[in-house]
């Protein structure tokens, strides 16, 4: 295979990385999955290698044999490049690795932007586990946050919701908050009768930490209901997201001009009624020209159409890849 114009596409999340060869017309040549990106916990070295592995399967894949080439370019959306000097310190580790000189490292949410958009112009909020949110513009433009946690400001995303269903929850049972359903309904979710019950087995680790996440659908579903304390908790989710998307629409000179703000992640996927509606009702009033939208193709398509941007490929490749991704 001839190695000019052969790009590199990566979505490298924290559970799962996938990977994809293509050429400068948009065909997707080669791809492969792995495990997830995590510097924090390996080490950056660590992280690569095991990244290495994906690479030289999706090579293989694309009929290539050996060592991965210097491809043209390689656009990387990495989970945990929250700060810009983590993306220049992972930038410099691929371009280590010798794939290409043409490296450009972003914050994975940056990929699942710009899947969910014709033109890379507009602002993305992606509520999962956390929350973030990014914007991006045709002339390279960018506005972002840290979402790095706490300490940064955040709040919201399914951790975050779980832990404070908990904390009204216990509250509620032993008499310091107002009574909620929460105080039934996260218990009952494992088989368990109280929240001290619950709290218990959450401290003694008989209910894996991982596991909390499953109490964010359950908040939602006891909002639903008509339970006012989980309806707050829905209700700030909503706040959040529109106080970032605003935010982000401003840096960028969007707020009074017509763009789109996209919504991806686990919890704004699942297009919760209540929350969606309340997004609706609240960036209308803050950022009335803004349209919302929902992203449902896969990031690594974004980390694709980013690749095809940076080597300004004809409109024809980018509709060809996304006819491959199905959308």
């Amino acid at each position: 295979m001839g190695l000019n114009g052969t790009l590199l596409a990566v979505d490298a999340g924290n559970s799962k990385t996938d990977v994809a060869v293509l050429a400068e017309d948009g065909t997707v040549l080669g791809a492969a999955r792995g495990g997830g990106f995590q510097p924090p916990v390996v080490g950056v070295a660590a992280a690569v290698d095991a990244l290495a592995g994906i690479v030289g399967r999706a090579w293989e894949e694309a009929g290539g044999a050996g060592l991965p080439p210097a491809f043209a370019h390689v656009t990387a959306c990495l989970a945990n490049a929250d700060l810009p000097v983590e993306e220049a310190g992972l930038q410099a580790a691929l371009v280590a690795r010798g794939w290409s000189r043409s490296v450009r490292v972003h914050n994975d949410t940056f990929a699942i932007l710009r899947a969910g958009l014709d033109e890379p112009r507009g602002v993305a909020v992606v509520c999962g586990a956390g929350i973030n949110c990014v914007g991006m513009t045709p002339d390279g433009r960018t506005a972002r946050f840290p979402a790095i946690g706490k300490i940064s400001g955040d709040w919201g995303g399914g951790s975050a919701m779980a832990e404070e269903a908990l904390w009204y929850g216990a509250r509620a049972e032993d008499g310091r908050g107002e009574p909620t359903e929460l105080a039934r309904a996260l218990p009952a979710h494992f088989g368990l009768e109280t929240m001290y019950g619950l709290i218990e087995a959450l401290h003694l680790g008989r209910i894996p930490f991982g596991r909390r996440h499953e109490l964010t659908p359950v908040l939602f579903r006891v909002s639903a209901a008509g339970d006012p304390v989980a309806l707050a908790l829905v209700h700030r989710l909503a706040e959040e997201v529109v106080a970032l998307s605003a935010v982000a629409l401003g840096r960028l000179g969007l707020l009074d001009e017509e763009a789109p703000v996209m919504l991806g992640g686990s919890v704004l996927a699942a297009r919760h009624p209540q929350l969606e509606t309340r997004i609706v009702e609240l960036l209308g009033t803050r950022a009335p020209k803004a349209s919302i939208g929902f992203v449902t193709a896969p990031p690594v398509l974004g980390a694709g159409l980013l690749a095809l941007d940076e080597v300004a490929a004809a409109p024809e490749a980018a509709a060809r890849l996304r006819e491959h991704y199905g959308a």
